[in-house]
């Protein structure tokens, strides 16, 4: 899922990350690679939000992890199946 601004801001209020920019050198590899999505950052991995039903309709997305951290350092990313996290985000205001 690409977020707006407005999103990227509601989404890393709720889940400690940082969101890459679209100018990012790796941000093009990135999007070969899983699609057009929003890529967040944090110490645990890379982080993508897939947009779940709510029971009560509100606008809601699932942050899934697709990569984690890896070599000395930890400065590589090693990407590997999307796993679902347990944290969800609300995106409507």
């Amino acid at each position: 899922m690409k977020l707006n601004s407005t999103l990227i801001e509601r989404t890393i209020s709720q889940f400690q990350a940082v969101a890459l920019p679209d100018t990012h050198a790796a941000h093009e590899k990135l999007e070969a690679i899983f699609g057009d999505h929003t890529f967040l950052l944090n110490d645990n991995g890379l982080h993508i939000v897939e947009p779940i039903a709510d029971s009560d309709g509100s606008e809601v997305g699932r942050v899934v992890k697709i990569a984690d951290w890896q070599g000395p350092g930890q400065t590589t990313l090693a990407p590997h199946q999307p796993e679902p996290t347990d944290v969800v985000v609300r995106l409507a205001a």
